[in-house]
């Protein structure tokens, strides 16, 4: 057998079922992070947040009456029909009816989903989307301000409760209004930003259940979406825990987080931890071979550079 040398060989190999072993050398995130364009196919979440791809991906347009997509060079502004719409919806909503200046959105998912070159495990099939914590100001960025420009941390110096100088009122209602919608499975967020939700919220705490304590997320919250009707290979997370996560739970998270708790010194482990493996094409849904099988002749022209299988 000749050598793989050419990216025609391996797509064609990967979308007519050529060598099996193949499938399992070729880090998914090699073929998925060079895609420029979602795949002419009828929309749908495969798989699961953090093991799958999307078919049929819908851009969130770069600018909108209230929100603007940032990082524009990573391609990452597509996900499926129901996450895009919730991301207008609730920018108009939030902006005409709470007095939020707008959304700046960071990363929703590639062109066709999949593993990503850098970053994120999940944000694989379309139904996760990072929104900054800062509102939009009333400029609109260009291209280079979209990349230079960082999120700001709404935590405080001691690291277990929110910045009162950048926190405002506002972020109650925006949070309150992203966790509100019929779809959302989660909504991700340091566990300071909890903590003064938790305090904030007066009245009906229930919709507190969906808003989940997580490392990091302090520049910007994590929403997650269900899967939707009609992708019958998405795969949920199981749904968050009874109540609204104010009491024992939260205070757990909050002593994790804590810089001044004393912790035991780690133990030195006895085997070197191995790298986590890459996932491989072989690792995802057999649906995300035909996702990206219609862009083999896009990958050949574009002559990324794969790893090259050499026969025994």
């Amino acid at each position: 057998m000749n050598h793989w040398t050419s990216v025609t060989a391996i797509s064609l190999a990967l979308v007519l079922g050529g060598e099996a072993g193949l499938a399992e050398t070729i880090p998914a995130k090699k073929l998925f992070g060079k895609v420029e364009g979602p795949s002419t196919q009828t929309s749908s979440s495969i798989g699961g947040y953090t093991k799958g791809c999307l078919a049929g991906g819908k851009m969130l347009a770069i600018d909108g009456p209230a929100w603007q997509a940032m990082r524009l060079s990573r391609n990452r502004n597509w996900g499926h029909p129901i996450l895009v719409n919730y991301i207008e919806k609730l920018a108009t909503d939030s902006k005409n009816l709470d007095g939020w200046p707008g959304l700046l959105v960071g990363d929703l998912a590639q062109p066709r989903g999949g593993p990503m070159l850098t970053g994120h495990r999940s944000h694989q099939i379309g139904l996760d989307a990072d929104i900054w914590m800062i509102p939009m100001p009333a400029k609109r960025f260009d291209a280079s301000e979209r990349e230079k420009i960082s999120a700001k941390s709404v935590l405080a110096k001691n690291k277990i409760s929110v910045n009162k100088t950048i926190w405002q009122p506002g972020h109650v209602d925006l949070l309150r209004r992203a966790a509100s919608y019929p779809g959302v499975a989660r909504i991700f967020v340091h566990p300071a930003v909890k903590k003064e939700l938790c305090s904030a919220e007066q009245g009906d705490k229930s919709w507190l259940r969906r808003v989940r304590p997580w490392w990091g997320h302090h520049y910007h919250f994590h929403v997650r979406m269900n899967c939707p009707l009609g992708s019958t290979s998405c795969v949920n997370q199981k749904p968050p825990p009874p109540g609204h996560g104010c009491g024992e739970e939260l205070t757990k998270w909050i002593a994790r987080v804590d810089p001044t708790r004393k912790r035991p010194k780690p133990k030195k482990p006895k085997v070197k931890p191995k790298p986590r493996r890459q996932l491989t094409m072989a690792d995802l849904p057999h649906s995300c071979m035909n996702v990206m099988g219609v862009t083999a002749r896009e990958l050949a022209e574009r002559s990324v550079p794969l790893p090259v299988r050499k026969s025994k």
